[in-house]
């Protein structure tokens, strides 16, 4: 085991140092104003930490967002090679395999954003963990600011502190379940954006659909099982970071939607009204169209009373 703790070590080395060097970074200047001991200032130097992660990584969230809206909307598609080539796998792989590629997409774009993520979080996880547990730095964290940040509170709150390892401290399990049911709340609220907004309705069918609902339900639950065990400062990241895809996310489904989903629809709605598109057919110039004029009954010429004794005379 040692030897792979070793490895493991070794290839998390620089990522301690890169986070190590942000979260020192914005420490230092944001002690210029506030205590540096205190819960806040650290508080606020891993939003700043979060913020240049997320930062970096725009261009691979906008490939994922295109991604996951391509595969969803290639589904009725996917449905048609299923039904054909369902007697022979390898041929129906190869066949769905060709359509992902002539459409420009790949399946695995939409994990990209996610799996470069886990090495940073993993590293903020144990730099965070060791310094609140053994007060030791790492990478450019010495071993006195580690012990600054494991007995720095928030509120009168330790960051340092997990839920479960609060010992009874009423006020870090408070703290921590607000950011663990933050982060459950953000995370299918992301979830659900993009599946309602940006999606047409043929795509809400078929085996990758299913996938993405089970996802809605079932992440956000595995997140909340598993942030009772992270120390809040690493809760602060993660629902920073979430609050960041989310708003991030519905600006890019706001100003670029998948064609015929809701958020299109919405989005040709507020251009008509700006007068950048022509009104639609049962709207002129932004008002309803006249119903046509319903026919009108004439009503017969009044006749005397010799008329209609006498028919001759009526003409």
């Amino acid at each position: 085991m040692s030897f792979f703790s070793a490895i493991g070590s070794f290839i998390m080395q620089p990522l301690y140092y890169a986070v190590s060097a942000v979260l020192v970074g914005f420490h230092n200047v944001i002690g210029l104003v506030l205590d540096p001991a205190s819960g806040a200032a650290w508080a606020l130097s891993i939003v700043g930490l979060t913020i240049v992660i997320r930062a970096a990584l725009i261009p691979l969230f906008v490939k994922q967002i295109k991604a996951s809206r391509n595969m969803q909307m290639l589904q009725p598609q996917v449905k048609e090679l299923q039904k054909r080539y369902g007697h022979d796998r390898e041929k129906l792989a190869q066949e769905t395999m060709a359509l992902y590629k002539e459409a420009g997409t790949n399946p695995f774009a939409s994990c990209l954003p996610i799996l470069l993520q886990m090495p940073i979080f993993l590293s903020l996880f144990r730099l965070l963990d060791q310094a609140a547990k053994n007060q030791e730095g790492r990478g450019i964290l010495s071993d006195e600011r580690a012990t600054e940040f494991a007995h720095s509170e928030l509120f009168g709150v330790q960051i340092s502190k997990t839920f479960i390892g609060a010992d009874g401290d009423h006020g870090v399990q408070i703290m921590a379940l607000v950011f663990v049911l933050a982060m459950l709340v953000t995370t299918f609220t992301t979830q659900r954006q993009l599946m309602t907004k940006n999606m047409p309705a043929s795509a809400m069918t078929g085996p990758y659909a299913q996938q993405q609902k089970i996802m809605l339900y079932v992440l956000p639950v595995v997140f909340a099982v598993g942030g009772v065990a992270f120390p809040i400062g690493v809760l602060i990241y993660w629902t920073v970071s979430n609050l960041w895809t989310m708003g991030q996310q519905f600006y890019v489904i706001r100003r670029n939607p998948a064609p015929g989903t809701p958020a299109h629809k919405a989005k040709e709605e507020r251009e008509r009204r700006k007068g950048k598109l022509p009104a639609s057919d049962d709207t002129v110039t932004g008002t309803v169209v006249d119903e046509p004029p319903t026919h009108q009954r004439v009503q017969p010429k009044r006749q005397s009373k010799s008329q209609r004794k006498n028919p001759k005379k009526r003409s």
